[in-house]
Parts: C-alpha cells; structure tokens; sequence
C-alpha cells in the first residue's frame, strides 16, 4: 500500500515505464466549451501541496473573476468554502485560534488519546525524579531533578507534534484520521524529525550561551540590559523564523536543513503577525493551565503539601502526595496543551501558504468540493483521493 502525501515538494520526475502503453494524444475541446482541470504539473501549487497550482485560464466558478470574488455585480464574494475546521482564505487570528481548538475538540479521541499517553508517561518521570531529589535533602538537586526530564519533555513533544501534524492537515480538508493513519504518514519521517529536533535544541542552546556568557562578562550597570536585550531579541527572532520546520518536514516531506530554510522564507515579512498569534495562543494556554492545575494545587495544600512543594510539606507522605497530585494536573494540561499548540502551528503554516502560494485553491480540490475540479493527490495518511 502506497502512501501518497498530500504536502510532497516538486522533484525529479520518475523514468516512464517502457513497458506501458503511450497516452493517446490529446484532442482540443469544441469550441465554446470550458476545458477540463489540467493535470498534475511537475511543480504543483507553489512549493510543493495538493494539485496543479492556480486555475488554468478562462471562466470561473461563480463569475469570471473566480471563486474567490464572484460576480462584479453581486454584493461581494461568496463565503470561503469550509471543509473543515478553517475556511479556505487567508485566515484571522481569531479563526487561527478557533480552528487549533476546534481540532482538539472535533477530533479528541485521537489528539487527547495520544497526548494523555506521552504526557503521563513524562509526568511519571518527572514524579520518580522530583521524589529522589527530595529524598536526597537538597533543594539544589531537587531543581536538577525537575530539569533533568526537559530532554524526554523535548523527544515527547517531538513525536506528540509530527504525529498531530498529520491530524490537523486532515481536519483542514473534513477528513477525519486515528492514530493509526497518523503513525503511518509519520513514521517514514520520524528521523527527519528528530533530527530537525536536535539541530533547534543546538541553535538555542547556542544563542543562550550567548546569553549566559554576556551575563558572565562582570558587565553591570545600564550597559548590561543593553548588551542582553539583542541576545534575547535574536533568540525570539529565531524561535519564530524557524518554527514552521516541522510542519514543512512532514506535510512536504522535506529534508532537515531544507525545511528550516523553507520555514525561514515562510515567516519573513510576516514575522511579527506569526510572533503576535504565538503571544496570544501562550497566554491562552498559560491560563487555561492555571485554571486546570489550580483544583490539584489545592487538594496538595489540603493534605499538608504546601501546594505542591514537597519542601513546604508536613512530612515525606504529604510531600508524595503532593508530587503524585501536581502529576496528575500536569498530566491532564498536557492534553490540552499539545494538541492545541500542534494545531495552531499548523494552522500559521497552512495560512502562509494560502497568502503566498493560493494553497486554498489545492486544498478545496483535495477536499473534492464542487467546482475546483477532480481531486489528485491523496491527504497524508490516505490512500485515495478525497471523495473518490
């Protein structure tokens, strides 16, 4: 079974078969009649997606403007079609917002039945080791212990994101996908992935020894914030400038250094639009965080844990509880928080590429919507088109 993703970039054609038969030579069209979808180009739609591209010449559907503004006499275009969580148009912060929860929502028994398996796992950890640096009487190894786990966080966050990649690109066309299917279009790019992964954790931790080493220069005074603010601007800077890597990995099938380079040009000249939604998801997120771990916190306090901190707590077995109850919480905001980020960040990616490439117009065909010609390419996870 072939597994034909709906996001490949243009490459070498495949030699012909010589052993097929020619195609029969193409016969023009009658006169007065509108010609029919072209076929599959070398290039696709922009940089690799659904489909041939833009639409061929001559009348469109819903006036002969196009789809997209209808007729000049009307009172303005028709509404965007939505096949799934978005409509297919450029997209506002507010729909950008919508559409990552609505992904969870829709579609919770995949993104939470996976999320609730890795965020317990890594909370687990997080527990048995936060408990061992507790048991050891220092509050120094007690922090250590608690960052120790980042790494596994990171791997986590790098599987729980492919994989939820592959959902949310689904969802944008209706289609509905299970663990299964999201495994199978991301398992031949999971080392891609991982690899992406380390090459982001060595550019930041660079720019933040940057960091640590202008702070350790002895430099105090006004001249301090003005040899930090630049580091940690350029860090911010970089964060976003490549935050679109993954998404372009999997859904283009791109390569590590490729697809850094793809999300680079994708971010430019939309950088502090992208760097203000990220704002807002994090601060959405940060209280809907607070909110879900604020009943967990207060049982803790109830059994003497101090909220949590096993070194404000009565005695060991508060101070277990407490750690064994901040795990739980952290586990269920796990599951909203990673399947949410996922989809929104995919959801930037997915409205770069309508505002510089016409993605919409490949999406609506792979969605096999009316009008936008027949489907020829297969949504990640898939194998046959939408509506066949």
């Amino acid at each position: 079974m072939t597994d034909t993703p709906g996001w490949t970039p243009p490459g070498p054609s495949a030699e012909p078969d010589a052993s097929a038969p020619a195609a029969p030579a193409a016969t023009p069209a009658p006169q007065g009649t509108t010609p029919p979808p072209a076929a599959p180009g070398p290039y696709g739609g922009g940089y690799g997606s659904w489909g041939t591209g833009p639409a061929a010449p001559g009348p469109q559907p819903g006036g002969p403007y196009g789809p997209q503004f209808g007729s000049p006499y009307g009172w303005g275009a028709p509404p965007s079609p939505k096949p799934g969580v978005v409509p297919l148009r450029p997209l506002g912060v507010g729909e950008i917002l919508d559409g990552a929860f609505s992904t969870a929502r829709i579609h919770w028994r995949t993104c939470f039945g996976l999320s609730i398996v890795l965020a317990a796992f890594t909370e687990v950890v997080q527990a048995l080791t936060e408990w061992w640096g507790f048991r050891s009487g220092s509050a120094t190894t007690y922090e250590f212990a608690s960052y120790a786990v980042l790494p596994l966080d990171l791997l986590v966050g790098v599987i729980a994101g492919g994989l939820l990649t592959i959902v949310v690109s689904r969802a944008v066309l209706g289609q509905p996908t299970d663990l299964k299917d999201a495994w199978r279009s991301t398992r031949p790019q999971l080392g891609h992935l991982l690899g992406l992964t380390g090459l982001q954790a060595l550019i930041m931790g660079g720019l933040v020894a940057l960091l640590v080493g202008v702070e350790s220069t002895g430099i105090a005074g006004p001249a301090l914030p003005l040899l930090l603010l630049p580091v940690l601007a350029a860090i911010i800077w970089v964060v976003v400038s490549i935050g679109f890597a993954a998404p372009a990995l999997m859904l283009e099938k791109q390569g590590v250094i490729t697809a850094l380079k793809r999300s680079w040009r994708l971010v430019h000249g939309a950088w502090w639009r992208i760097f203000g939604i990220n704002v807002l998801l994090q601060l959405l997120l940060f209280m809907v965080a607070a909110i879900a771990v604020m009943p967990f916190a207060a049982l803790a306090y109830a059994f003497g844990a101090g909220f949590g901190d096993p070194f404000a707590a009565e005695s060991d077995t508060a101070a277990g509880i407490g750690i064994a109850l901040m795990a739980v919480g952290g586990t269920i905001v796990k599951c909203i928080t990673i399947p949410a980020a996922a989809a929104c960040t995919v959801l930037l990616y997915v409205d770069q590429r309508i505002r510089r490439e016409a993605l919409d117009i490949e999406l609506a065909r792979a969605a096999g919507l009316p009008g936008h010609g027949a489907p020829h390419a297969t949504v990640p996870g898939q194998t046959t088109p939408p509506g066949a």
